[in-house]
């Protein structure tokens, strides 16, 4: 079972929550187009992810399978059943302590894993490329914990490996790692402050977290747990929040479009190796801390204290009907999506690739929309009559009712007239590449 993708729904009844905390209290926690832009990342994740979980786990069994200490050191094996049973004739259920502490034990191995592994992605240039995404939002709540890399799982994978060589179950493992993720989404919240003190002790609370989410100096590279905040406290990376800090990175990503979020940083890595003058340099742009230069052009760049007082997160102004026609337009493609995602396993892979191409494109025109970019209309108007016509032939062929055909290309239709309403308002040169 795909934990994760069953945890959608309860991902967004939170959502939903947070946004009845901001209609209550009038404070202003979420923006239209930064969330529509952390679930378009997060979407795109998603469709990676089919193939990026595939390799993890692939190398995960391989490695496990030849490597483990289990095969030549004579170790048992890790108790792996349920750590709960019922009791034979009666109500009720007992628990396995040797399941239940292999379970645990794995959990925290698993969540140490994770502490390194996100360390790491701040500390090296091309892990940092992949998870530059997350923090690239300017504000903090519960749809920025879904706005995820759909890149970062081909480097990050490395890190579990010695999971494997200490033959954890690939099955516990991986449940382990899911909820892992799953716990860290309620953390991403301006809405709850600080808990008690046993909590703000051992866990990662939103207190915690919203620190490492600051591009003030002091909280940046800081506090990385998952799960745990004693691996910080451990290793010496935990700062704890005084005020609350200004979010996002400190060169701001100033663009809505999901694609070029994920590749900019990997693109500024490629031109700065291109004019490296020596291997050293080019090997220090790629694996070096971010923001490393040479020290004869400044050396690395260190981030500048935050002047919150004339500090104001990147924004953009569209019309009220135009910001409407890219929400729907965006609502039609998350609808996509996860239908794609659910019925994944079931759908060969030409019709999954096409699908996620789809909704792709459905969502840098949703991005160009919102950034009232010239090369939104076009895009929009070819994605919109595609779909249309794809309509009618399955509608002619009997492969969609003929309502349903009907109603979706007439859909497609207004959509088209209704952007040619505001053809005079996407006048900006473009703001990031269309990638």
């Amino acid at each position: 079972m795909d934990i994760i993708l069953y945890s959608i729904p309860l991902f967004f009844v939170l959502i939903g929550l947070e946004l009845a905390v901001q209609a209550w209290t009038g404070r202003r926690l979420f923006r239209l187009a930064d969330s529509v832009a952390d679930l378009s990342c997060g979407i795109l994740s998603q469709f990676a992810g089919i193939a990026t979980k595939a390799l993890l786990l692939a190398v995960y069994i391989w490695v496990a399978e030849r490597f483990a200490l289990q095969h030549w050191t004579g170790l048992p094996a890790w108790p792996e059943g349920s750590p709960f049973a019922t009791w034979a004739g009666f109500p009720g259920f007992r628990v396995r302590g040797a399941e239940l502490a292999s379970w645990a034990a794995v959990f925290v191995l698993v969540d140490l894993a994770y502490y390194w592994t996100h360390r790491l992605s701040h500390e090296v240039n091309l892990l940092w490329a992949g998870h530059v995404v997350h923090h690239s939002s300017e504000e903090y709540n519960l749809t920025v914990a879904l706005r995820q890399s759909a890149l970062h799982g081909l480097f990050t994978w490395v890190f579990y490996v010695p999971l494997a060589l200490l033959g954890v179950p690939w099955e516990m493992f991986a449940t382990s790692y899911a909820l892992n993720l799953v716990y860290q989404f309620w953390i991403h919240t301006r809405a709850v402050g600080r808990m008690s003190r046993w909590a703000e002790a051992v866990l990662n609370t939103p207190s915690h977290h919203r620190v490492h989410h600051g591009v003030d100096p002091k909280y940046q590279d800081r506090n990385y747990a998952g799960v745990f905040i004693v691996w910080d406290r451990l290793f010496g990376t935990f700062q704890p929040e005084e005020e609350e800090p200004v979010y996002g990175i400190t060169t701001p990503l100033r663009s809505w479009n999901p694609l070029w979020a994920n590749v900019h940083v990997f693109w500024q890595i490629l031109r700065d190796a291109a004019r490296a003058r020596t291997w050293r340099e080019r090997l220090l742009y790629v694996f070096g801390p971010p923001g490393w230069r040479p020290e004869d052009e400044g050396g690395r760049v260190r981030p500048k204290p935050v002047d919150r007082d004339r500090y104001q997160p990147w924004d953009t102004r569209v019309p009220g009907g135009l910001a409407a026609y890219g929400f729907v337009q965006f609502l039609g493609a998350l609808v996509a999506a996860f239908a794609l995602l659910w019925f994944a396993g079931a759908l060969p892979a030409a019709e999954l690739a096409a699908g996620a191409f789809y909704v792709t494109v459905a969502l840098v025109g949703v991005a160009g929309v919102f950034e009232s970019a010239r090369w939104a209309p076009p895009i929009e108007m070819a994605r919109l009559l595609t779909l249309a016509g794809a309509a009618v032939v399955l509608g002619v062929r009997g492969s969609l009712p003929s309502v349903a055909a009907a109603g979706l290309a007439v859909a497609c239709l207004a959509s088209i007239v209704w952007l040619l309403r505001y053809r005079n308002v996407f006048v900006e040169d473009e703001m990031a590449p269309v990638m």
